[in-house]
């Protein structure tokens, strides 16, 4: 079955460079916290012992643990373009959307995926704050380097996604005729509002931009009910379930009961499939198979993977 994965990046050296500079320019304490939930899983793909992974989180802040970390990961497992097709190839993903989860510069990624035009998709995050720069340098992203979709990280910029500093980005890309991909779930970081993803907050901005495509990421947990109640609402919302495994997503008390039972039917045409498989720390083609043996409709099963994800896209 063929494969559109909305959030496979590429994590070249460049990115995890690009990671590293934002950490180290943190002063948020609060999004260090990750470590605890995701830690082990990184640090083992990094090559650390789980000894040394809690050895290191007595003697170190979170935020520093979460820098050496990734300083390894970096030694350890920066991909080649070659080595990243190759496991698109192995998983069955025809097209990957990069600059989506983590990248370097809207440049960098813009260039990698010239570079695999039939393979690889970009996508490009810019700051709300940055004003009417930001919005023409999102026009010149996608007119001159050929971005694909507007990434808008609402926990990151500590500003809710109905909030006015990002009409004019929305404006630009309904001009623009991309769509937007919202992260709509709670947040780990407790110096921050937890609530920056809750999907009340798109229902606003779909009443004010109906032509806009909007994509609701990773799934809206906890709040999956007030998710689904929106995409039913207003036929421009769009649903992935990035960073969640698949498997899990289908155990009873998982709170996605509702989410799997209307996406195996009436929202069965607004359900995108995004890996998330650096965050997950698992291989593409695990999180691939465990998704097509979640318990949908064999007709369903292809407008998951690949269908809905091309008509956004308009490939």
């Amino acid at each position: 079955m063929k494969v559109i994965d909305i959030e496979c990046d590429i994590p070249t050296r460049e990115v995890y460079e690009a990671e590293l500079k934002a950490l180290y320019e943190s002063g948020a304490e609060g999004t260090a916290n990750y470590i605890n939930i995701f830690g082990p899983k990184w640090a083992a793909e990094a090559g650390m012992s789980l000894e040394e992974f809690e050895e290191a989180k007595k003697t170190m802040t979170p935020l520093e643990v979460r820098r050496k970390i990734t300083e390894r990961s970096m030694q350890k497992n920066a991909m080649t373009e070659e080595a990243f097709i190759k496991m698109l190839d192995d998983a069955g993903v025809v097209y990957a959307c990069i600059g989506t989860g983590r990248h370097a510069s809207v440049e960098h990624t813009a260039a990698l995926a010239a570079r695999h035009k039939d393979r690889l998709i970009p996508w490009a995050r810019i700051s709300p704050k940055a004003g009417v720069p930001g919005v023409r340098a999102l026009e010149h992203a996608v007119k001159e380097l050929g971005i694909r979709g507007l990434e808008v990280s609402t926990f990151r910029e500590q500003l809710y996604p109905n909030d006015k500093k990002y009409y004019p980005l929305y404006t630009k890309c309904v001009e623009l005729d991309i769509p937007a991909r919202i992260y709509c779930t709670m947040n780990y970081a407790p110096d921050r509002a937890m609530d920056f993803g809750r999907p009340i907050f798109l229902d606003e901005v779909a009443r004010d931009f109906p032509e806009l495509s909007i994509i609701a990421a990773l799934g809206g947990w906890p709040w999956v009910p007030e998710l689904v109640g929106l995409a039913r609402r207003h036929g421009n919302i769009y649903i992935d379930l990035a960073a969640h495994r698949p498997k899990h997503v289908a155990k009873p008390g998982s709170g996605f009961e509702m989410l799997l039972q209307y996406g195996n039917s009436l929202l069965s045409e607004r359900m995108l499939f995004a890996s998330s498989w650096i965050t997950l720390g698992l291989p593409l083609r695990q999180i691939v198979q465990e998704t097509l043996e979640l318990p949908l409709k064999d007709s369903v099963k292809p407008k998951w993977m690949y269908e809905n994800a091309a008509r956004i896209l308009k490939l």
